[in-house]
């Protein structure tokens, strides 16, 4: 089933259009993380500011690499050290949309630790964007039952995994500055 769900949600990415599925952390909405147009339709449904930047996922870490100019070494320990997922914020990304950028030219990406995302990520050969599955401002679904009919209505696809699942709370989130700077955004 989980090959079927990935060969299905890729059809819908590789078109540039937009899925739900279930994440390392909490439900997300995801898009090809190169597509600006696919990125502009998820500010659209969430009724989101693009100001305010969405994470980005990779299925490794060398995929990681091709994507930001330099992976300071803090993140490799704390990738190897953290307990939970965690998403770092990168200084000069690279090869991904420039709305996806944001204006202090830094990324927020995680290295994804379930087996459906790294397979759905290494087979789509792109990152993917994954931001919560609810309009902006209002809270976080907890597991499937919560999303909102506009998010379920608003993507082109919704993967049919762990719809049962109470998912775990979001990744931390940390900052790394190229100058040595490391400063906890969220814990």
């Amino acid at each position: 089933m989980i090959k079927e769900e990935i060969a299905a949600a890729i059809e819908i990415l590789k078109k540039g259009g937009i899925i739900l599925y279930p994440t390392d952390t909490v439900w997300g909405i995801g898009c090809d993380a190169t597509n600006k147009s696919a990125i502009e339709k998820i500010y659209k449904l969430k009724k989101r500011s693009d100001k305010k930047t969405m994470i980005c996922l990779v299925s490794n870490q060398f995929m990681l690499e091709q994507y930001v100019e330099k992976v300071p070494e803090t993140a490799y320990d704390i990738m190897d050290l953290s307990e939970r997922p965690v998403t770092i914020i990168y200084d000069n990304p690279k090869g991904v949309a420039r709305n996806l950028i944001a204006e202090d030219n830094t990324l927020a990406i995680r290295v994804a630790s379930d087996k459906f995302c790294q397979r759905l990520i290494q087979n789509f050969k792109r990152p993917i964007v994954s931001t919560s599955a609810n309009i902006g401002g209002d809270p976080t679904p907890g597991n499937f039952s919560e999303i909102s009919e506009l998010i379920l209505k608003g993507v082109d696809y919704v993967v049919n995994l762990e719809r049962k699942t109470t998912i775990k709370s979001p990744s931390s989130i940390i900052k790394l500055g190229n100058d040595g700077t490391i400063k906890i955004i969220r814990k």
